[in-house]
């Protein structure tokens, strides 16, 4: 028996150069799309009268970036995944997630690629429903002191020493849904983002789990139109580097920045009367 399936084009490079007047505007994109809806057929037999062609979803990228503009990552979103569900009846949703590249603007058609986080969006578009989720990854934040760790269980294989005062730091990949599907998603986005800082920056932390709800509640306080925010935060661990072989001292001032393994809390805040999700979308 054929299970669920969709299929796609995945990352689809677009960059969007808008040439109002002598300020030019910037937009780079990476495209994914997933349709799903009446495909049996294609799997069982080979039958593709209801395959629409990936080729072609990628020229329709292409072709809407010219006709319609390209502007917030969400708007772009629900504008392809609607496309595909109302003109192919074969189609009955549609998935399109976008990593938006920022450039800072040095001039007026001079930018440079920021490096610091990706803008993420997931838009899942039905018959009968619409999700927009929005998001940030590869965020590195550090806290070099407010942070304790102790009181955790131990065994006979806990090696793990108490921490009164360690380095904290993680990159934040985070998930935002939204309750509904019209919203400013450009203040929306810079909203949650400084949310999400501003409640790691001023979190006194016991655990980076703690830090975790701290940042999803922040979020919800800030941001009404949003009403669940999972996060994915690795602990990037530091570790106090040993000098007394050169007879140094080292008072909580020199570390070795671990690469793996590491630690990965995972959790969701929610509101008490959110709407329920009408898709997956765990990170």
């Amino acid at each position: 028996m054929l299970g669920p399936n969709r299929y796609g084009k995945a990352e689809t490079r677009l960059v969007r150069v808008h040439r109002d007047g002598e300020s030019h505007g910037l937009v780079d994109f990476n495209v994914s799309i997933a349709l799903s809806g009446d495909l049996t057929a294609t799997h069982l037999t080979g039958d593709n009268s209801g395959v629409l062609p990936t080729d072609t979803m990628k020229n329709t990228v292409y072709a809407f970036a010219k006709e319609h503009g390209v502007g917030e990552p969400e708007s772009f979103a629900l504008l392809l995944a609607r496309h595909f569900v109302h003109t192919q009846p074969q189609v009955h949703g549609a998935k399109v997630s976008v990593e938006s590249f920022a450039w800072d603007r040095l001039g007026p058609h001079s930018f440079r690629r920021r490096g610091d986080h990706v803008r993420t969006t997931v838009v899942t578009v039905t018959a009968d429903a619409t999700q927009v989720v929005s998001g940030v990854s590869g965020l590195v934040l550090l806290n070099s002191t407010d942070s304790e760790f102790h009181g955790f269980v131990e065994d006979g294989y806990t090696t793990l020493k108490p921490a009164t005062d360690r380095i904290l730091a993680t990159a934040v990949d985070a998930r935002w849904r939204h309750a509904g599907d019209d919203t400013d998603w450009a203040a929306s986005f810079e909203g949650s983002l400084a949310a999400l800082v501003s409640a790691f920056v001023g979190t006194y932390s016991y655990s980076l789990q703690q830090t975790l709800y701290a940042m999803g509640a922040g979020l919800l306080e800030a941001r009404p139109e949003v009403a669940e925010v999972r996060l994915a935060l690795p602990n990037k661990h530091h570790y106090l580097a040993d000098l007394s072989p050169f007879d140094l001292e080292n008072p909580g001032e020199v570390f070795i920045a671990g690469d793996r393994p590491y630690g990965l809390i995972e959790g969701s805040v929610v509101r008490d009367d959110a709407p329920a999700a009408t898709a997956e979308w765990w990170l």
